[in-house]
């Protein structure tokens, strides 16, 4: 179900939004165990990519020699990164990956996602001080690219993907470990006379809510980032410890709008500093705003009385600000699609006690029912072309993605997974959908803060679904139509407590 944004209750007063410290600036490099050849790390700021240079003769036994750049970390958390190998390697059982460590000593308690160079991948662990290392492996030798470590109190998760996959689970292992530790990356050689290099990208932290902690009452600090849906790079382009939510990419490629705090921000990509918009006596903004094809209007939803309830309605305002009018006389109602011609807006709202699918002329007039089967629709949103209506529904038990004609007629569903799928956005170019996918144990009507989520893509053909980024978001985190122009890149949000 859909929910007016709380921020607007806790602050309508943000001006600034106060930026967090990088997170890359936080790592630190050294060397394990001295090991004879001394190894280094370089950081490339536009790609944000570590590449890890590394020798020692083992991680293993009672002590370890090996390459670590890290930071140190308290309580829970997720660990995450993309990987690779440089070059062809001397010894097989070359190492890289992620570790968690509780010091920097050459026989520290520790558990490592661990891939070697020829393709094993496992689960190590150092239970004491000084005790030998334990392994649990993966079944295969199928060197993943992208691994993750969950810390959850003194539980060690171990997950890993390749090639667009969903995550498996490697191993987990219980491991006593001290309240603040040290996370990272790390590289060894297996050779105390060879030097291996290794890259790392799409690096985070996360740390995931308390238990307990509403996303709405206790908003995170958040991450605006730009993934590049070809090469599955992500690039943090803004960090800050205020809360901010569903960004869109304006029509000329030059800006994002997002929402924090009840109002709508301006984030130009080059200065890289948010401006507030204007939206007049209207701020208390939700995450459901959007802007029209031509670029000239914006779509937003803000919380208004209605009928004497405090509801959500749909204003236009022109997309360099102004005084909003607006367009739907009644609640709630949450915008997500413009039609191609300007003439339509596609939305979310409840009447009677039920959640569908409507479409309103874009200067205001009578609403249009386009939806009316059993269950929770929402997200609408038209294709470029204009032919479909792309919406999410439970109507088959599951959160699904469909599609309809502009008339409501047609209706059929584009997914069949066991995954919630909220929020399918069409690319300009008409070729293919992302959308943002829960885990099965999330209730379907629900799409909450606080989730280790996925974004996937697909062909607009039905073809293989893939996954172009795990992280840490939910709702807020791609809620509205966030394609760059030239269909190439997606731009998001991922949280952090």
């Amino acid at each position: 179900m859909k929910k007016l944004s709380i921020f607007v209750f806790i602050s309508l007063l943000i001006i600034q939004m106060p930026q967090a410290q990088s997170m890359f600036e936080k790592y630190s490099g050294q060397d394990v165990g001295n090991p004879k050849l001394k190894g280094n790390f370089q950081f490339d700021s536009k790609l944000q990519k570590f590449t890890l240079t590394g020798a020692g003769y083992n991680l293993w036994f009672e002590r370890d020699e090996f390459y670590f750049v890290s930071q140190p970390v308290e309580g829970d958390f997720i660990i995450s990164a993309s990987l690779k190998f440089l070059g062809t390697g001397v010894d097989p059982h070359r190492k890289m990956g992620l570790m968690i460590r509780e010091s920097g000593a050459e026989d520290a308690v520790y558990a490592d996602a661990a891939v070697h160079g020829d393709g094993l991948t496992s689960l190590q662990y150092r239970e004491k001080a000084g005790a030998a290392t334990l392994e649990k492996a993966a079944e295969k030798k199928d060197a993943p690219d992208f691994v993750q470590l969950e810390r959850k109190g003194n539980e060690i998760i171990f997950r890993a993907s390749k090639n667009g996959a969903v995550l498996t689970e490697i191993a987990r292992v219980q491991l006593a470990l001290g309240a603040k530790v040290l996370a990272g990356m790390f590289i060894g050689s297996h050779n105390v006379d060879v030097l291996e290099k290794a890259e790392f990208w799409n690096v985070r932290i996360e740390k995931p809510a308390a238990e307990g902690i509403d996303g709405y009452r206790n908003p995170s600090p958040s991450r605006l980032e730009i993934l590049d849906v070809t090469t599955g790079m992500r690039e943090v382009i803004y960090e800050t410890e205020t809360h901010i939510e569903a960004p869109n990419w304006s029509r000329d490629g030059k800006y994002l709008i997002y929402n924090s705090g009840g109002k709508l921000y301006k984030f130009d990509l080059k200065k890289r500093v948010p401006e507030l918009i204007n939206t007049g006596n209207v701020v208390a903004n939700n995450n459901d705003h959007g802007i029209s094809f031509d670029g000239k209007m914006l779509a937003i939803s803000s919380g208004t009385e209605i009928n004497g309830k405090n509801v959500s309605a749909i204003y236009t305002v022109p997309v360099k600000g102004g005084t909003p009018k607006q367009i739907t006389p009644k609640g709630p109602s949450y915008w997500h699609g413009w039609s191609p011609d300007g003439k339509w807006l596609s939305y979310c709202a409840e009447r009677n006690g039920v959640y569908d699918v409507y479409k309103i002329p874009a200067n205001g007039g009578e609403e249009i029912q386009l939806t009316t089967a059993e269950g929770l629709d929402d997200g609408p949103e038209f294709s470029p072309d204009g032919k479909y209506i792309y919406f999410n529904s439970t109507r088959t038990g599951m959160m699904q993605i469909w599609r309809m004609k502009p008339d409501g007629s047609e209706q059929e569903q584009v997914t069949f997974d066991h995954f919630q799928n909220w929020f399918a956005h069409p690319s300009p170019d008409g070729k293919q959908l992302i959308m943002i996918s829960y885990p099965p144990e999330v209730p379907a009507t629900s799409h909450p803060h606080n989730q280790r989520v996925m974004l996937r893509t697909m062909p607009v053909d039905g073809k293989e679904i893939k996954v172009a980024a795990f992280l840490y978001g939910g709702q807020g985190t791609i809620n509205v139509p966030s394609w760059s122009p030239d269909s190439k890149k997606v731009a998001f949000v991922s949280f952090t407590y």
